[in-house]
């Protein structure tokens, strides 16, 4: 189902898609199996086809998938690293180095927790800004509200004080879709979202899902943004979702449809 699944967002023209996240099995088994999911999906020119690592062990597994983009993944905050990623913080940025030092493939940096930490409250600005700092210009910098805690003047503030090149928002407090206008008018051009807003994490208690793709997509549209994505496709592709699950899913758009969209 989940490579079906990378392989309708692909026909739905998604410019990019992460693929499968290579973690340990046991610590998150509904990862579990990223290989095979890599090996199932067709392919399609004009999609970009990345993975998730936390560390080097699963650098590697992730670059003899052969896929096209590493995302490596820290946290801004000591707790977060450690319940994550079995690391300190310093731990996990050397880690970020010698997988930038090794990598062919490019590498997106994404920081977690980036303006809350489910154990340590509101995160710093400035760590953050310091992490990003450290790998401007070697990476492409992302920026994660994992716990879905943000608003838009915070989303501005810390794109432009980074140069984040995106944005990873949850909807945890329906400020999501809010925070990604904010974020494309900070200089951000690149948006994590999820298939109907599916997803969440295993250590940010209470978190939903990604901002729904089809509801973004639909409201950028509406907004003179061309994302080049077929919104018919997206909606379809959650429909499907939905189905396979046996459960109504977090995105609206699918359910109502796309009506004057972009108008």
């Amino acid at each position: 189902m989940r490579a079906e699944l990378i392989n309708r967002l692909a026909a739905a023209r998604v410019p990019r898609v992460e693929a499968a996240s290579f973690v340990r099995a046991d610590a998150v088994p509904q990862m579990a199996g990223a290989e095979e999911v890599v090996a199932a999906i067709d392919g399609r020119d004009g999609t970009e086809y990345s993975g998730l690592a936390l560390n080097e062990l699963g650098y590697e597994r992730l670059a003899a998938a052969g896929l096209d983009r590493v995302n490596f993944t820290l946290a801004a905050t000591e707790t977060f690293n450690r319940r994550n990623g079995n690391r300190t913080l310093g731990e996990a940025q050397d880690g970020a180095d010698r997988v930038l030092e090794r990598s062919e493939l490019p590498v997106t940096l994404t920081i977690s927790v980036a303006f809350g930490c489910p154990f340590e409250g509101r995160v710093d600005p400035g760590v953050v800004a310091s992490i990003a700092e450290r790998f401007s210009g070697r990476a492409e910098i992302v920026l994660a509200d994992t716990i879905g805690v943000a608003t838009p003047s915070q989303v501005r503030g810390l794109v432009e004080r980074t140069h984040a090149t995106g944005a990873h928002l949850h909807n945890t407090r329906n400020t999501g879709y809010a925070n990604a206008l904010a974020a494309l008018d900070a200089g951000a051009t690149l948006l994590d979202t999820s298939c109907g807003g599916l997803g969440g994490c295993p250590y940010a208690p209470r978190a939903t899902g990604n901002i729904a793709t089809e509801d973004l997509v639909y409201l950028l549209e509406g907004e003179g943004v061309e994302t080049g994505i077929d919104l018919d496709e997206l909606i379809a592709t959650s429909a499907w979702l939905a189905d396979v699950l046996g459960r109504q899913l977090e995105g609206y758009v699918y359910r109502a449809g796309a009506w004057a969209a972009g108008s």
